[in-house]
């Protein structure tokens, strides 16, 4: 889109270790979400920023692939060093662009750098396996080998992170990289880049094209790109796995979430009123792991719940990101806030009784913020459209079920299996719902079971197209090919030829 702001920042494209807007014919605004005033103006990249991308990208893979390991690994030590010296710099661009308070920012920054202390490891992860006299005098071994130039498409609820998922483990495994990051909030891929570079990482290994649709269907189709990691919601995950699967790509694409709570009558309602608070409400819900269903087995557990999450939501404090105490920050853009609150007039209308109507909230010098304060919804049915989609903002649906098995029929039933979880003090109920529970993340007694770096993340059903999760073990093997090598050196025995199916004999 073209726009006639006066804003003077420009956030551009980082290509062959610079930054370069390689003459950008059109720019995007980018908002601060807490005063809804433009702050820069975004490339949006074409298909020519693309090729050229992909072109440094591909020029440089041979150099870095052929790198040891270890030296990868070196790499990857300092700018992680780097990162964690420039954390509150790197925090206070996230909650300017995105909104959420610097805590979360800065926690969002401590998590993506787990996955870089997890890439540190890489020679371990690659490491192969080795089997002498498979026959006689034949040796085998295997390999992991890289792929090419990949690509990371990330949204905007964590322009840390997520890209910290993606690239790290890339980068470790041999390959070279091109980031395409929300629009939305588009600078930290940048700082981070420049901090790659910093770090020692070779002219091109890295990079990163701005840009909306026109960027992200242009690497989809991109013949010299091997690879394509995606997260987002779950219309755009499948056709991004759909569309790149067609040109012969690898692909994992995380989609979105509806992430149930199941809260039985033995539960500690107190920690689970506290666990809902930052699970439903934390980054004013843009997350695809927050919970926006609770699920409380039996009437009783219910109303007691329902109660003491009223008064917690009186007491929730909802402001800018920057100022001190507040726990919730404004959404990412108004077309967003407006959109999180038409689903309340959706649930309404269905019958849902809206319990605290975050529309109500007042922001008293805030008024061109895009805020909107949490919300609460009780006897929500499952054939609701508050119920079936996910609405991406702080707003949370309490869906009664008067039993355990009710209550696990609800989360299996539905269409997307991210993530779930379950409070209760009894050990078989919790082994139960882990055991037979059709999601891809679990939490007992833990509201958002995201997993640690050393473990993969990742949903099931319409939350993951690909058959790979995200980052650990799972992200190694995303980004490299398996080879495997047969080997006999000739010695003075004669051999003749064998036309029968060779055998370890």
């Amino acid at each position: 889109m073209t726009t006639t702001t006066t804003a003077t920042v420009h956030i551009d494209h980082y290509i062959d270790g610079r930054v370069d807007d390689l003459d950008a014919e059109t720019r995007g605004e980018v908002y601060n979400p807490a005063t809804g005033q433009v702050t820069g103006l975004v490339a949006l990249g074409t298909t020519k920023d693309v090729d050229e991308a992909v072109r440094v990208a591909a020029t440089a893979f041979e150099a870095w692939a052929a790198t040891p390991p270890h030296i990868r690994a070196r790499i990857l030590f300092r700018f992680r060093d780097l990162v964690e010296r420039d954390i509150d710099r790197l925090s206070a661009i996230i909650t300017a662009e995105h909104g959420k308070v610097l805590s979360d920012a800065r926690g969002e920054v401590v998590r993506g750098l787990e996955v870089v202390e997890f890439a540190c490891g890489i020679p371990q992860q690659l490491k192969g396996e080795f089997s002498e006299n498979v026959s006689r005098a034949v040796d085998a071994v295997s390999l992991r080998q890289p792929l090419g130039v990949v690509a990371g498409i990330s949204p905007f609820n964590f322009p840390a992170m997520v890209p910290m998922w993606m690239f790290p483990v890339a980068l470790a495994c041999g390959n070279t990289f091109v980031m395409k990051p929300s629009e939305k909030d588009p600078t930290l891929s940048v700082e981070l880049a420049k901090l790659l570079t910093e770090a020692g990482l070779p002219k091109g290994v890295f990079n990163v094209v701005q840009g909306d649709r026109t960027a992200v269907d242009a690497l989809l189709a991109h013949a010299d790109v091997e690879a394509v990691s995606f997260v987002g919601s779950t219309p755009v995950a499948e056709y991004v796995h759909r569309t790149a699967t067609a040109h012969g790509k690898r692909v994992q694409a995380l989609g979105g979430a509806k992430n149930h709570m199941v809260v039985m009558p033995d539960a500690d309602l107190d920690q689970a009123v506290a666990a809902l608070m930052g699970a439903a409400y934390g980054s004013a819900g843009e997350r695809c792991m927050a919970i926006s269903v609770v699920v409380p087995v039996g009437d009783d557990t219910a109303d007691a719940l329902r109660e003491r999450l009223v008064t917690a939501l009186a007491d929730l404090k909802v402001g800018p990101g920057t100022q001190d105490q507040v726990e919730m920050g404004p959404l990412v853009t108004k077309a967003h806030r407006d959109k999180v609150a038409h689903y309340l007039a959706v649930g309404v209308d269905a019958g849902a009784e809206l319990v605290v109507d975050g529309r109500r909230n007042q922001f008293p010098g805030h008024e061109g913020g895009f805020f909107l304060g949490g919300s609460l919804f009780d006897h929500v049915t499952p054939d609701m459209r508050i119920y079936r989609e996910e609405i991406f903002g702080p707003v949370l649906a309490m869906v009664r079920a008067q039993s355990f098995a009710e209550a696990l029929q609800l989360v299996n039933d539905h269409e997307f299996g991210n993530g779930t979880a379950i409070f209760t003090a009894d050990g078989n109920t919790a082994r139960t719902f882990l055991t037979k529970v059709k999601a891809g993340m679990v939490g007992i007694n833990v509201p958002i079971p995201v997993p640690m770096a050393f473990h993969s993340f990742g949903g099931w059903k319409r939350s993951l197209f690909g058959d790979h999760h995200i980052h650990g073990p799972e992200g190694v093997r995303f980004y490299t090919r398996y080879k495997t090598a047969t080997t006999r050196w000739p010695d003075d025995t004669k051999v003749r030829a064998e036309y029968s199916m060779p055998t370890h004999g």
